[in-house]
């Protein structure tokens, strides 16, 4: 591939949200969709459709397609359970992979992919999509110029009726919508969790099986708290999708309401921060991120070591909530370090495993990943 080739890309899952990144990559010039696999060859052949590209080759086996087509990346858009598989295969096909959130169904397969992107030498990029909003970028500046962060806050009250799957999950608000704030808070603070506190709970009115209400104190590092106050069944005064956000600093305050240009009051005045580069919208602005870093080399926002402590915030808040104490987010990692070793069947993946210092210092040096 050279700088001006599109990348020539095979796409696995042609369902809901398949269809949707199916529709982001026929717009987008620098890819061209090369073939898609699905289990359903129907849904397969409806997305090559949507695409615009009915004749390429689809099909339900990865690596095959892979050696029919000489694609040069894989988009994995399928559920969580299989995206451990998907992945693997295509790293270990030699080729860069994006994938939709989560990076893993748990974090120990989050750990194991991880570990198999150094072996392999191939960048393995999450998508998490919601960091692709300028107006998140913005209100980023804002709080960097608060003169240091004390406290972060994000309200979010919707009440969504899904149907299906969602209104049956347990812990369906931690599990399914709080990924997307507490990715967006490491983005923002830059900085990573400590520890949390959460209690979780389910309103009579509710029409989720699981919690569908969650509240949530994080302690990041340098002392600073995050707090999160959430709902999927909150009829009424709904906030937008991204929530609302509030972040005070040494010297004022900054706030976002998820779909406007955020604002702050700096020293008593409105705050003026410097702008920032947009990065694009949403899965067509992970898309674009990802084709750069292939052929820069650069590793973007989402590369997998930089992406596992968004899942790993989710797994120690819904264990607080579960035992009703304050969980520690290293021992959380260390025991899924632990699980990881003990489940993987790929050696080489397996021996960079346990070489491995502190988990934590392992993704943050993550020095082998795209070497």
């Amino acid at each position: 591939m050279t700088d001006h080739a599109p990348l020539r890309v095979v796409q696995v899952g042609a369902g809901g949200m398949g269809r949707a990144w199916l529709a982001t990559v026929a717009a987008d010039p620098d890819v061209e969709l090369v073939g898609v696999v699905d289990l359903d060859l129907d849904a397969a052949r409806t997305g090559a459709d949507l695409a615009g590209a009915p004749s390429i080759p689809v099909g339900r086996d990865l690596t095959a397609l892979l050696a029919e087509t000489g694609a040069e990346a894989v988009l994995d858009i399928t559920v969580p359970v299989a995206h451990h598989q998907v992945t693997m295969d295509a790293l270990h096909a030699g080729l860069p992979v994006l994938g939709e959130k989560p990076a893993a169904q748990t974090v120990a397969e989050a750990l194991s992919l991880a570990a198999a992107a150094e072996v392999t030498g191939q960048l393995f990029m999450v998508s998490q999509s919601r960091r692709y909003n300028d107006q998140l970028v913005a209100f980023r500046q804002h709080v960097r110029a608060l003169g240091g962060v004390g406290s972060l806050n994000t309200r979010f009250a919707r009440a969504p009726r899904f149907g299906g799957f969602r209104e049956e999950m347990d812990d369906v608000l931690l599990l399914d919508m709080a990924i997307h704030a507490f990715d967006s808070a490491r983005y923002v603070l830059e900085r990573e969790p400590v520890s949390v506190y959460c209690e979780s709970w389910n309103p009579s009115w509710s029409w989720y099986r699981g919690h569908a209400n969650a509240a949530a104190v994080f302690t990041f590092e340098d002392d600073v708290r995050y707090v999160y106050d959430g709902s999927w069944c909150a009829p009424g005064d709904e906030t937008s999708w991204n929530g609302d956000w509030r972040a005070t600093g040494a010297t004022g305050s900054a706030a976002w309401d998820g779909d406007h240009d955020p604002s702050s009051v700096v020293d008593g005045g409105a705050g003026s921060p410097e702008p920032a580069a947009g990065v694009g919208t949403e899965i067509a602005g992970a898309l674009a991120s990802f084709v750069r870093a292939v052929r820069s080399g650069h590793r973007p926002d989402g590369e997998v070591h930089r992406n596992v402590m968004s899942l790993v915030m989710v797994d120690a808040a819904i264990a607080s909530a579960r035992s009703g104490q304050r969980v520690v987010v290293d021992e959380v990692l260390e025991q899924a370090h632990a699980t990881a070793l003990e489940t993987e069947r790929d050696e080489a993946v397996r021996e960079r495993l346990a070489a491995w210092g502190p988990v934590r210092q392992a993704l943050a040096t993550d020095s082998g990943a795209l070497a």
